[in-house]
């Protein structure tokens, strides 16, 4: 029972790592921007941000219908919904950026200042941080990687996983493929050790018992022996 369970958890994760791959072909020059599933009763519904959605849905949704035809006849999905939702700040989405600096070496940009230009647009939109990574045979023919960062960077543990975006691109060039990695740390995130320490108030009295009506036990001892 065990093993059937685990067996169809890998199976379903390759099954949407197959209609990643698919849909960001399909729709990279609309600026795709990432995928969201959700198992309903009805279906399978999947999200997808894109940065211009009427190239997504066609005219007359032509081109969202036949997507979601493939997605049932191709990949056995159960009854797809296929919904696109609009990128605001297309920036701080790690995917479109990443699209964006592979799409910048293939013109011929070179490596340092696609890489620079890259992770100051990021941090000009109000991410808290960002790195940027280039894998392959950048200027000649043996191996190498790059990295550009700024800001605030966390590489794994449960924060990583929590507050940082990652996008993944390949630039195709004459001396071959490079790997374009982007991971960005949202704007606005409070990491777990930034923390605040209130002032007291004239009561003597911390100002969360006055925003929470909590009394902490030490403080409501030293109250009643004032009393």
């Amino acid at each position: 029972m065990k093993q059937n369970t685990i067996r169809n958890m890998i199976g379903r994760n390759v099954e949407r790592q197959l209609v990643r791959e698919y849909l960001l072909k399909e729709t990279e020059r609309a600026g795709y921007g990432g995928l969201v599933f959700n198992r309903t009763p009805e279906g399978t519904k999947v999200t997808l941000s894109a940065e211009q959605v009427g190239r997504v849905i066609g005219r007359r949704g032509k081109v969202i219908h036949e997507l979601q035809r493939r997605l049932q006849e191709d990949f056995n999905l159960p009854n797809p919904q296929l919904e696109v939702e609009e990128i605001q700040e297309s920036r701080t989405n790690a995917q479109v950026m990443a699209s964006r600096l592979a799409s910048s070496l293939e013109r011929g940009w070179f490596f340092r200042r696609a890489g620079h230009s890259t992770v100051q647009n990021i941090m000009d939109a109000g991410a808290r941080g960002v790195i940027v990574i280039l894998s392959g045979k950048i200027t000649g023919a043996r191996h190498r990687v790059e990295k550009f960062q700024k800001g605030h960077i966390k590489y794994c543990g449960e924060t990583a996983l929590q507050f940082m975006d990652v996008g993944f691109s390949t630039a195709v060039k004459k001396l071959g493929t490079i790997g374009c990695t982007v991971r960005i740390m949202r704007p606005g995130t409070k990491l777990p050790h930034e923390i605040e320490i209130l002032e007291r108030s004239e009561s003597g009295l911390p100002e969360l018992v006055e925003s929470t009506g909590y009394v902490p036990p030490e403080i409501s001892e030293i109250t009643m022996e004032e009393e």
